[in-house]
């Protein structure tokens, strides 16, 4: 399934995409989508329905976050060996892991604010693993059974703030720094998490490209590493990293966003998300 959240911010309404691309209408099935409805037997509920049965949602509507209740959003860095080169850093001997606030939620399509005294503002497209079921001590081998879905997010980042201090949450956590999005794609889907290929586009340029095989550590690795030490609870969000092609890494110098700019990207079977950078207030 592709389930997503569409209307005005704030008022979103639980949908369900189909065959077509076409956002049907799912709020007569579900009040809304989260945690309680990433559960194995309420997905296996979802996936009975023929979506061709629900009413189709007219005129494109604006896609927010595909479900509400993310609880952690945690990060993953350097977890791509060249991204780890450009960055200038070595390949780290286990999973970087950070969090972004879950203030910088963002809808897929929104626009992205740069802040007031930013200089760097930078991209990468990621793949968002989404937990649907209480993960903690759970082994490499069991971890993907305890994974909802996928899907797409832009670990948006200001390098400035980010190499500031030893610390990247100030970097990573700015308002709107995490568009989350289109879809939230099931496992039943994406049988294989790392076989995806990746992408990002800025002003119709293309900055990154690759694919989830090339990761450092692989999604069964993270999920069962994180558990280890930090409990992960239905709706929360990991984000593992990003292939090489961001803007602090280009050559013979680096590139970096500004008001206006657009940035496209897509993982295979994930959909594609779309921002434009907007001036903060």
């Amino acid at each position: 399934m592709r389930l997503c959240r569409w209307g005005k911010s704030g008022a979103e309404k639980p949908g369900i995409v189909d065959s077509e691309g076409r956002v049907r209408d799912l709020s007569k099935v579900v009040a809304q989508i989260g945690p309680a409805e990433l559960s194995p037997r309420s997905l296996r509920r979802l996936g009975k329905i023929k979506p061709e049965s629900l009413a189709v949602v007219p005129n494109g509507p604006r896609l927010g976050v595909p479900y509400v209740g993310i609880g952690k959003f945690i990060a993953i860095g350097l977890n791509f060996s060249d991204h780890a080169k450009e960055s200038g850093m070595a390949v780290p001997p286990e999973p970087v892991v950070f969090t972004k606030a879950t203030t910088c939620i963002n809808g897929p399509n929104d626009d992205v604010i740069k802040p007031r005294n930013s200089t760097k503002l930078d991209w990468e497209v990621e793949l968002g693993v989404v937990i649907g079921t209480k993960a903690q001590y759970v082994s490499e081998g069991q971890a993907l059974e305890h994974v909802a879905g996928y899907c797409i997010v832009n670990d948006i980042s200001e390098r400035s703030f980010q190499l500031a201090t030893s610390q990247w949450d100030k970097g990573k956590g700015a308002d709107t720094f995490g568009p989350i999005g289109p879809w939230l794609v099931t496992t039943d889907e994406i049988t294989d998490p790392q076989s995806l290929d990746m992408w990002l586009d800025v002003n119709g340029r293309r900055m990154q490209t690759g694919n989830t095989r090339t990761m450092v550590f692989g999604v069964a690795n993270i999920v069962s590493h994180v558990s280890q030490y930090m409990t992960l609870m239905p709706g929360d969000i990991i984000t593992t990293g990003t292939p090489p092609g961001v803007g602090m890494g280009m050559k013979p110098s680096p590139v970096f966003l500004d008001v206006g700019d657009v940035m496209a990207l897509g993982i295979r079977g994930l959909g594609e998300q779309r921002q434009t950078v907007v001036a903060a207030n």
